[in-house]
This record gives C-alpha cells, structure tokens and sequence, in this order.
C-alpha cells in the first residue's frame, strides 16, 4: 500500500534540526519519507502486537466484552442492519459472541474475505455455524456465498492515533476496500487502549477511522467529520 510523497520536500523547522536535540532531548525530528514511515510503522507493528499478545487471555476476553458494549451503546438498533467483522487474530478483540448476538437481534453479519494481493477486500455474508475454510494467514474465511456491502465495518487496529488513523497489518487491505466501495459505512476500529500512539505518519492513502471503540471509552472521528 505504499504511496510515494511526490511534491513534498523536506520538513522545515525553526532552527537547524541537527541542533534541536541539544535543546530537547525527547526531541525527534518527525517522519517525512515513506522508507523511515514504513521501516517505523513495521518496528511499532511489532512492538505493540506483542504487547497485545502479552495481555492474559482472561483479561483480553474481559475487554472484549466491555468493547462489545461499546459497539451496542455507539449503534443502537442494529436490526436491519449489516455488520463487517472478522476472526480474532493474534490477540485482536474476540467479537464473535456479540456477532452471534447481532443475528440473534435480526441484524446481519459478513467477514472479509481476501480475493487477491493488492486488490480491495471481498465482504461474504456469514452466520456462526456457516461453513469456513482457512485463508491468508490460515484466518477463516466463509468458503461460499455472494458478496454484500456492509452498512457497518468493525476494523480491528494495531495502533490507533489521536485523528483515528489505524495502524493495521501493512497490506493496505482496509483502506483499499473503504476508497472502492461506492458508498461510505460506518467504519469502527475496535482496540485496546494499551494501542494508542501519538501518530501513524498518515499518507496520502491512509482513512481514519470514523468511530474508535476500546475497552475504556468510544472516540469519534477528528479527520474530516
């Protein structure tokens, strides 16, 4: 998903940047070359996904639920209504007993599903029991069904910014599938709080979230709303 940053030169700061950590030493000169944003966002990917994952399986299940309340008190009625999720990964929020509340309260539900390497996400209607079969990363996908448009898109983050950029796994997945859609979800990152960072280094290509939900509190979208 790299986008080069043609027509951007260099960041300008008010005195030279080689003299502006002797005058603070927490001073780091931000990011302005997608080679160090990549190389960062790869390092801090790392970083925060163990960081997930070192969290107990009692605790994260614990959060989950109080995510889950989130997403009901954000939404509302969700009768009618389609619902994106995914299979928990590594770590992310396990949503799936509030996937089976939707259907249970007439809403609907569908998973991502990856078709190709650089090509936007496919959504595929599912209901717990469907049938799956395992996917990239051995992730289960629903193995049949037409695709639909989902109303609503629970993205899980990796990291999430104060603008509610997300910070995903580095295929630029989402934001492929959010620019070719031809209307505009409901799109929700679902987190933790521990995966909040000062920034993404957005580019170009990067759509925040509209919603963020933790285990702690809901965040609306600060970019463009």
């Amino acid at each position: 998903m790299a986008n080069d940053r043609d027509g951007e030169g260099p960041a300008q700061y008010s005195s030279p940047p080689c003299f502006m950590h002797e005058l603070d030493p927490e001073f780091s000169a931000p990011l302005t070359d997608w080679t160090d944003v990549r190389r960062w966002r790869k390092a801090e990917r790392e970083r925060l996904i163990a960081a997930r994952l070192a969290v107990s399986a009692d605790t994260r299940t614990a959060m989950s639920q109080r995510i889950a309340e989130g997403l009901d008190t954000m939404i509302g009625d969700i009768a009618g209504r389609l619902v994106s999720l995914y299979w928990p990964f590594r770590g992310e929020p396990d949503l799936r007993p509030w996937m089976a509340s939707i259907n249970e309260r007439s809403g609907r539900t569908a998973l991502p599903v990856v078709i190709e390497k650089g090509q936007p996400l496919v959504f595929r209607a599912y209901v717990p029991g469907d049938r799956l079969e395992k996917g990239v990363w051995n992730i289960p996908i629903p193995s049949e069904g037409d695709p639909v448009l989902p109303d609503i898109v629970i993205s899980p983050i990796v990291g999430i910014d104060p603008q509610n950029y997300r910070l995903g796994y580095g295929g630029g997945f989402f934001d492929r599938t959010l620019a070719a859609m031809p209307f505009k979800p409901l799109v929700i990152g679902v987190g933790y709080e521990l995966q909040r960072i000062a920034t993404i280094y957005p580019q170009p290509h990067d759509i925040p979230m509209s919603e963020v939900v933790t285990e702690l509190r809901s965040d609306s979208g600060k970019v463009g709303s």
